[in-house]
C-alpha cells in the first residue's frame, strides 16, 4: 500500500494541513496519509511546542471523520530529536509491505540538503512536494525522486498565527476544524 507521510509539529493542526493531506490522499496515487506528529524537529525550538500528546490529540480529533487520514505518534518512541531518515527506517521494518512517500512543501525541499542522510532519502523514497508561493523548491526539484504538485489548494495560514490569536483571546473559528476549535476553547491550550 502506498502511504504518504506528512510530518509536522502540528502546533496546532489547522485547516491548511488538512487540505494538503486530503489532497494527497484523494488526488494522487496514495491510498492514505499518515500525519506524523513530530515531538522535536531538530530545525525548530522545542520550547514553543505544546505537549506532544496534546498535539497528537488535536490531530486525532481533526482527522477522526476521514478514513484516508491517520494521526501517527510513531516518533514519540524514537530517540529525540526526530530525524526523518530514522523514522523511515523504523517504519519500513515495522511495515515492510508499505511503500512510504514523503509529503512536504517546497520550502522543505529547498532545505533538504540540511537533513540527516538526505541523499538516502532521495535514493530510497519518493517525495511529493506541494509548491508554496514565494518558496523556490531549489535544485532538488528536478531529482527523479521528487514529484511536484502545483495545483494543491493552499492557504496563507500558519500554526504560529493561530497560537498568537489564541494568546490574544481572538477567535480561530474556521481556521481549525470544528472539533479542534471546540477542544482549544475548552482546554485553554496556547493561552
Amino acid at each position: 500500500m502506498r502511504t504518504g507521510l506528512f510530518f509536522g509539529s502540528f502546533n496546532p493542526i489547522h485547516v491548511g494541513h488538512l487540505i494538503i493531506a486530503n489532497y494527497m490522499a484523494t488526488q494522487t496515487d496514495l491510498r492514505e496519509v499518515w500525519m506524523v506528529v513530530s515531538p522535536h524537529n531538530p530545525l525548530k525550538q522545542k520550547q514553543s511546542l505544546a505537549r506532544d500528546y496534546d498535539r497528537l490529540h488535536l490531530v486525532q480529533i481533526a482527522v477522526a471523520d476521514n478514513p484516508l487520514l491517520k494521526a501517527s505518534d510513531i516518533e514519540f518512541s524514537l530517540p529525540k530529536p526526530s530525524y526523518t531518515i530514522d523514522t523511515l527506517i523504523y517504519l519500513k521494518e515495522k511495515y515492510p509491505s508499505r511503500d512510504f512517500v514523503l509529503i512536504m512543501g517546497s520550502d522543505n525541499l529547498a532545505t533538504l540538503e540540511k537533513w540527516k542522510n538526505y541523499d538516502i532519502l532521495l535514493r530510497d523514497y519518493a517525495m511529493y512536494v506541494y509548491l508554496r508561493p514565494g518558496f523556490d523548491p531549489g535544485p532538488l526539484a528536478s531529482h527523479p525522486a521528487v514529484r511536484l504538485f502545483d495545483d494543491v489548494p493552499l492557504m496563507l495560514l500558519s500554526s504560529s498565527y493561530i497560537r498568537d490569536c489564541l494568546r490574544q483571546g481572538k477567535s480561530v473559528k474556521y481556521l481549525v476544524s470544528e472539533p479542534v476549535y471546540a477542544y482549544l476553547n475548552a482546554s485553554g491550550i496556547y493561552r
